[in-house]
C-alpha cells in the first residue's frame, strides 16, 4: 500500500509537467513558424491595409498606451505609403463604449484621411476580426499591427483564413512588467483556443453585418 501511494503522488507532477508541456508547445511553434513574418517598421513591406486590432479603452474613451502604440504604427505606414488604406477593429458596448471609433479619431489626429478608415465594430476577438476582413472587407493582402506577444497568433488565423498576412510590432515603449507578464502567460490557452477556432470549429459570428466603407466622420 505505501508504494502504491507513493506512484500515485508522482503520478501528478508528470500528468502537470505533461500538461504545461501541451499547454506552451503550440505558442512555442507558431512563434517559430512566423518569426520571419514579423518585421519592425522600417522593414515594413508594402500591402493593401493595416488590420489594426483592439485592446481596451481609457477611462475618458481614449485608447489605451497598448492600442494608441498599434495606431500610432499603423498611421506611419499610412504616411510612409506602406499601405493606403487602414482597417480599425474593435469592440463595441453601447452607450459609451466605442473601440473603433476611438482609433479612427486618433489616426485621424495623426494625419490620416477620414476615407481611408475602414471600421468593424465586431473585433471582439482576433479570430473575428480576421474573419471580416477576409469575408466582409475581401482582404488578403495586409499588414497586422499588433504587439510582439499577439503577432504569432494572428498570423496562424490569417494564414489558416487564407490571407497573406505579415506583421509589423508595435511595441513602442515599456509596458507595466506585470501587465505584459500577464499578456504572455494569456497568449499560452488564447493559441490553443485559436488552433480549435481555425482548424477544428471555424465558428462563423452569427452578427455579420454590411459595414460602410467611407463612414461619416
Amino acid at each position: 500500500m505505501p508504494f502504491l501511494l507513493k506512484k500515485s503522488w508522482l503520478r501528478w507532477p508528470l500528468i502537470a509537467i505533461v500538461f504545461l508541456l501541451l499547454l506552451a508547445l503550440p505558442r512555442k511553434i507558431l512563434t517559430w513558424r512566423y518569426a520571419d513574418k514579423i518585421f519592425q517598421l522600417e522593414e515594413a513591406p508594402s500591402r493593401s491595409v493595416a488590420i489594426v486590432f483592439g485592446a481596451g479603452l481609457r477611462r475618458d474613451g481614449r485608447p489605451s498606451a497598448v492600442l494608441a502604440d498599434r495606431v500610432k504604427i499603423a498611421a506611419k505606414l499610412y504616411l510612409e505609403d506602406k499601405v493606403p488604406l487602414i482597417l480599425v477593429s474593435g469592440s463595441v458596448r453601447p452607450p459609451t463604449y466605442n473601440e473603433p471609433e476611438a482609433m479612427r479619431e486618433l489616426a485621424i489626429e495623426l494625419g490620416v484621411a477620414a476615407e481611408d478608415i475602414l471600421l468593424d465594430p465586431r473585433g471582439s476577438r482576433t479570430y473575428d476580426t480576421c474573419l471580416h476582413a477576409k469575408e466582409e472587407f475581401g482582404l488578403d493582402n495586409v499588414i497586422l499591427v499588433t504587439q510582439g506577444f499577439h503577432l504569432p497568433r494572428a498570423l496562424s488565423i490569417c494564414d489558416a483564413l487564407g490571407i497573406n498576412a505579415v506583421g509589423i510590432t508595435a511595441d513602442l515603449r515599456e509596458y507595466s512588467a506585470g501587465a505584459y507578464r500577464f499578456w504572455n502567460l494569456r497568449e499560452y490557452p488564447a493559441t490553443l483556443i485559436a488552433i480549435w477556432d481555425t482548424y477544428i470549429a471555424r465558428p462563423i459570428p452569427f452578427h455579420f453585418i454590411q459595414i460602410d466603407r467611407n463612414p461619416l466622420p
